[in-house]
Parts: structure tokens; C-alpha cells; sequence
């Protein structure tokens, strides 16, 4: 494979002349089959270093990313330039995922992208075994492969073993815009890198603007930011679900259009918010981090933190999101001493001792009715407060405590895997034509049903509401209210798509005080986790250095130099530029003094109204500018030189 023909590609299908950044090096590096990192910043053209091997390579590239609507986006485009692409994701019919992995068995597809959850099904394994070729295996967003990183997904860990179902030399290409020196080794050890091979850009981006604002008064102060800055459009990260709703109704309340997103969100109402924001319809979306991952938005002008994340990782991947058109752009970050006070004390909670996490595994199983040795890789739905409730213990720690157990190999604990809708017809085929009391939509939504799933009298299915919008032409959102409809009205049994907690039992239950947690799992991580939490209180409570300065050292760049527009390189600019007033002011004062041209004692000068180190100040650039004449402890002005 030439240079020339992967540049002839990127010409034929994106119209560039030539790659940027080290798009051109990674290229190189997959297409002569060596297992690549590539460290690429927020805008930094990820895509393009999979997407044009994918076409110089004989056989299929699977791409591996947790963001199905990064993967939509991208086979869409894809599709628009001629290039065969297809992807497998939670959410999708049975039929649709059989028919598109059969299509990349035969060769129809040069990209396919999944989830990372589907790489452990039966279906896509069975499959897998049959593909002719795999000219590549890409991850996206590889930090979250490594338990060092702040976003680690124990479903990324299937990539490792899927590659020992694929021959040997099918190379793997990693990518992520954030990683720290430690998860970047890590990277390449969970992939099986034969050898270390790693290219980076800098992470550095010249056009946004750090600023950090500590206040009381959270909503006044990013109602003021909002305000400054006008134009373009904005995210407001908040820590908790409910904070989205109380930001965005506060947002409105004082007339800036507003949205929120969060993970408890039906995908309907996800994509409908995300659209409308993406669109300009609401200027600001209040969200948790469960927003951002995948999203190209060109003109976000302003990233506001309304509290402080876990890590400098986070903060950075989210506030990278802003700018990317390349035209200036604020990440602000609000905090108060309490919120450093409050990162502290979730060391405690995420790490809760050893004899809670013994109890907590010891509750679930009496809670789940699962008895020593039984339970082998049976999986139960886990109402979390329902347990917490009758156990008397905290969610949070809780919650921490069964993610310990999952990362020890006890069980695998998903805080909200995901259940499609349900329904089944109570009325009989008969009696649906005596109904007369429907609306048309209403009419059309029965018939589609009645035409798509077989079996809907006698038993449950499960339903995609995307899937009848699209044949019925009506939005997915006022198909879930019809079908809320049509079960008040006892037409039908409709149990709504959710996300539960769900536990499964990766090995039978063994005896309580048998439960240990590895160092790598637990004292190690807890380690790491105060780490990071330190670094980030230091980011907020520094006011000396740079703060773009701060976040590149901790991504391990080196001879870095002050940004010169954060809040604390400006407010260096102004410190320094009313100093040098002082001093030209100091100057004047000690030139008057000393104008009758005769010698003085250096002590004399400590009569005049001039604080000491401002008179130091004044001496010795005086001298430095030869305005002064010295001579041991006696000075005068220097009358050669004007003042």
C-alpha cells in the first residue's frame, strides 16, 4: 500500500489534497499491519484514520464505539459518499442485526461498527467465525479499555478476546483524544500491542479559553457568563439528573432557551433534545456527562461546569467540546470550597472498606434468594431501591460496592442495562374492528403493529418505536403516547422500554468472608482515584499557574508555555501592568527627590511615601536603566540621561 493511494482516496471520497496532523503517519503505520495508538485531540480528524484504510484494505473494518449516535452519524455520511457501511447496536430488531451481519459475511460492507456490549453475543461470535476477511479491528475511545482511566467500561474488555477468534495479523487501531501517560501504556497492554507504537498531537488548543470562577451564587454567575457571551451555542455539565431539570427551567425562567439530556432519558426524548440543540431550536443543554460523547457541534462557544468533575480527564474531554469550529471559545469551571470538600469525601464512598463490600455481596444474594454455590451465570433484574430500602443501605456506596464486585470477577453488574418496550393486544383480533373511538394515528399505529409482529395475541413482543416511526411517518415520541394511549384505554398491555440495574453471577456464589478484592482492584484504584481528584482541586484552587499549562503536564506534554489568555494568565497580565505603573509612578517620586543633583544616603529614600518593595522595585530598574549613579551606599541622578 503507497502513500499515493491512500492520498487518491482521500481525494475521491472527501475531496482533500492532503491529511493533517498525523493522519498521514497512523495511516501508514495500520495499512503496513502494525497494532497503532493514535492520541488525538477533540476535532482532530479520528475518523479519517480508519475510514480510509478501511477502503485501501482487502475485507471488512470492524469499528468498535460506544456511541450509537456517532455510529448513525457516520454511516449516514458515509452512505452519502458511496462507501458500504453498516452498524449493530442495542435497540435493533433481531431481523435488522441478522440481515446486516449476513451482508459482512458476504462481503457487502467495508465498515461495520457496533457497540461494544454486542461484541459478546452469541449472534455476533457465530458470525464473526464466518467472515471472510477482517482487514482491521478499530476502538474508539480506547481509554475506556483501561481501569486507570476515569471512564473505564468492563464491556470494552471483550475487544482482547474477539481478536484471538481473528488471525494474528489483523492489526488493531486504537484511538482517543484523552489519556495519561499510565492509560496509555495500559491501552496497548489490553490490546496485545507486540510492541509499544504510539502517535500524538498535542492536546493543546489554542483557542479556547480556560477559566476558572469560584462563587456562592452558581446560577447568578453562569446566568452572567451566559450573557457575556451571547452567540453561539452552550452545555452546562451538572453533577446530578435533577440539577439538569432545575438548571434548565431556571435558564428559561430568565429568558435563554434551554433543554436538558440525561441518562434516564427514553431514546426518543434523547434524540428529540439532541436535535433541537444541534439544530439552534434551544441555545444551552443542561446535562451530565451521559451527553457529549460523539458529538460534532462546530459552534459551541461556552462549556460551563455548574459543579466539579472526578478527574482533569473528564473535564477535559467535556470541555474540548466547545470551539471546535476553531474560532475562540470559553470551558469555564465554577466551584466553591465546599465542592473540593465534597470530591473528597467520594474517595470514602467509591471505595467503601472491604467488610461493607463482604456485606453488600452477602445482602444481594440474600435479596436475589441466590444460596452458596448456586447461581452460576444466571442474570437478575436489580431494583436498586428496592434493596436499599429494605437492607438500610446508601445507593451510592451500594452502587460502589457492586462495581468493586464486577471488576473482582464476583459478578457483572450493569447500573442500567437496557429493555426494549413490550405489548400485547388484550382486545381479540375480532374485537379491534368494533373500536371506533381512535384517532387516525392511533388506527395506523394498530395496523403497523398488527402487519410487523407476528404473535402480538398471544404473547409479549418487543417493539421499537423508531422502527413503526419510520413506516408510519409519525415522530417516535407521539408513538410512545399513543401506545400510553392505547393501554389506559385497555387495547393493549404496553411495558415502556427502560434501563434497569441488572446482576449476573460470573461465578456461584462462594461464602462471604471468601470475598477478596485484588490490590489492582481496590487499594490501587483508590489510590489513583484520590490522585485524580487532587489534581483536579489543585487545577481550581491554583492561582499561579497557567491552567491550559496545568492540563497539558498532566497529559504529560513537556516544555509547555503559559497559554497567556486563561483567568490566571490575564489576571498575571493585569497584576504586572499595574506594577509597572506603581513603579514608573515610584520612579517619578525618587527622580523629584534627587533633583537637586547632589549625593544622597540610599537610606534617605526611605522617607518618601513609597512602600518598601515598590521602592526596590523603582532602585533597581532605575539603575538597570543607568537613571542612577551608585556608589556604595550613596546614589544620585545620573543628569547625562532624561528622565
Amino acid at each position: 500500500m503507497t502513500d499515493n493511494q491512500t492520498l487518491d482516496i482521500l481525494r475521491q471520497y472527501w475531496g482533500y489534497d492532503s491529511f493533517r496532523g498525523i493522519q498521514e503517519e497512523v495511516i501508514a503505520s495500520v495499512c503496513s499491519g502494525r497494532n497503532t495508538l493514535g492520541l488525538m485531540p477533540t476535532g482532530g480528524g479520528k475518523s479519517i484514520c480508519f475510514q480510509v484504510p478501511a477502503l485501501a484494505l482487502e475485507g471488512l473494518c470492524i469499528v468498535v464505539t460506544p456511541l450509537i449516535s456517532l455510529m448513525k452519524d457516520q454511516v449516514l455520511q458515509l452512505k452519502q459518499r458511496g462507501i458500504k457501511a453498516e452498524a449493530v447496536y442495542s435497540g435493533m430488531m433481531r431481523d435488522d442485526i441478522v440481515r446486516v451481519l449476513d451482508n459482512c459475511v458476504h462481503g457487502a460492507y467495508k465498515l461495520l461498527y457496533i457497540s461494544p456490549e454486542r461484541l459478546s453475543s452469541d449472534l455476533f461470535l457465530a458470525k464473526l467465525e464466518r467472515l471472510r476477511k477482517v482487514s482491521l479491528i478499530v476502538v474508539d475511545e480506547a481509554h475506556c479499555i483501561s481501569q486507570w482511566g476515569y471512564d473505564f467500561r468492563p464491556s470494552y474488555l471483550q475487544i482482547a478476546k474477539i481478536r484471538h477468534l481473528l488471525p494474528a495479523d489483523v492489526p488493531v487501531l486504537a484511538l482517543t483524544a484523552t489519556a495519561t501517560p499510565k492509560v496509555v501504556d495500559d491501552i496497548q497492554e489490553q490490546l496485545g500491542f507486540r510492541e509499544k507504537n504510539v502517535f500524538s498531537m498535542s492536546f493543546e488548543r489554542k483557542n479556547l479559553i480556560y477559566v476558572v470562577r469560584e462563587t456562592e451564587d452558581r446560577a447568578g454567575e453562569m446566568l452572567h457568563i451566559l450573557q457575556r457571551v451571547p452567540s453561539g451555542s452552550a452545555i452546562v455539565y451538572t453533577r446530578t439528573r435533577q440539577q439538569t431539570v432545575d438548571v434548565a427551567r431556571f435558564l428559561e425562567e430568565n429568558h435563554i432557551t434551554a433543554s436538558n439530556y440525561h441518562a434516564g432519558l427514553t431514546d426518543a426524548e434523547k434524540d428529540f433534545r439532541q436535535a433541537n440543540w444541534t439544530k439552534n431550536r434551544v441555545r444551552v443543554m443542561v446535562a451530565t456527562n451521559a451527553f457529549g460523547m460523539g458529538i460534532d457541534k462546530p459552534d459551541v462557544r461556552l462549556v460551563i461546569h455548574y459543579n466539579m468533575p472526578d478527574s482533569l480527564e473528564a473535564y477535559f474531554q467535556e470541555a474540548g467540546r466547545a470551539g471546535r469550529d476553531g474560532k475562540a471559545a470559553y470551558a469555564v469551571m465554577l466551584y466553591n470550597k465546599q465542592d473540593v470538600r465534597t470530591l473528597c469525601r467520594r474517595v470514602p464512598e467509591t471505595y467503601p472498606d472491604l467488610e461493607y463490600i463482604r456485606k453488600t455481596y452477602e445482602n444481594v444474594s440474600y435479596f436475589l434468594q441466590v444460596g452458596v454455590g448456586e447461581a452460576f451465570g444466571q442474570t437478575f433484574y436489580f431494583p436498586m431501591e428496592s434493596f436499599c430500602r429494605i437492607f438500610r443501605q446508601f445507593p451510592v456506596q451500594t452502587n460502589s460496592a457492586l462495581h468493586l464486585l464486577n471488576n473482582a470477577g464476583y459478578i457483572e453488574y450493569h447500573e442500567e442495562r437496557e429493555f426494549k418496550s413490550a405489548l400485547h393486544f388484550i382486545l381479540k383480533k375480532e374485537e379491534l374492528y368494533r373500536i371506533y373511538e381512535t384517532d387516525a394515528d392511533s388506527d395506523l399505529v394498530i395496523q403497523t403493529i398488527l402487519r410487523t409482529y407476528p404473535g402480538v395475541f398471544a404473547n409479549f413482543v418487543y417493539i421499537e418505536e423508531t422502527n413503526l416511526a419510520r413506516q408510519t411517518g409519525l415522530s417516535a415520541e407521539r408513538i410512545y403516547h399513543i401506545l400510553k394511549d392505547l393501554h389506559h384505554h385497555r387495547i393493549i398491555d404496553f411495558i415502556p422500554h427502560k434501563n434497569t440495574p441488572v446482576v449476573c453471577y460470573t461465578m456461584a456464589r462462594v461464602e462471604t468472608d471468601s470475598v477478596n478484592l485484588p490490590p489492582s482492584v481496590y487499594e490501587e484504584r483508590k489510590m489513583d482515584f484520590q490522585k485524580r481528584i487532587d489534581e483536579i482541586s489543585e487545577y481550581v484552587t491554583s492561582v499561579e499557574k497557567c491552567r491550559s499549562r496545568m492540563l497539558l503536564s498532566y497529559f504529560g506534554e513537556k516544555d509547555i508555555a503559559d497559554c497567556g489568555q486563561c483567568d490566571v494568565c490575564l489576571a498575571r497580565k493585569k497584576a504586572h501592568a499595574a506594577n509597572h505603573d506603581d513603579v514608573r509612578h515610584a520612579i517619578k517620586m525618587i527622580a523629584d527627590f534627587l533633583q537637586d543633583g547632589k549625593e544622597h544616603r540610599l537610606a534617605e529614600l526611605k522617607s518618601l511615601p513609597i512602600q518598601t518593595p515598590l521602592l526596590e522595585d523603582a532602585v533597581r530598574s532605575m539603575t538597570a536603566e543607568e537613571l542612577l549613579v551608585v556608589d556604595g551606599m550613596k546614589i544620585k541622578l545620573n543628569n547625562d540621561i532624561e528622565i
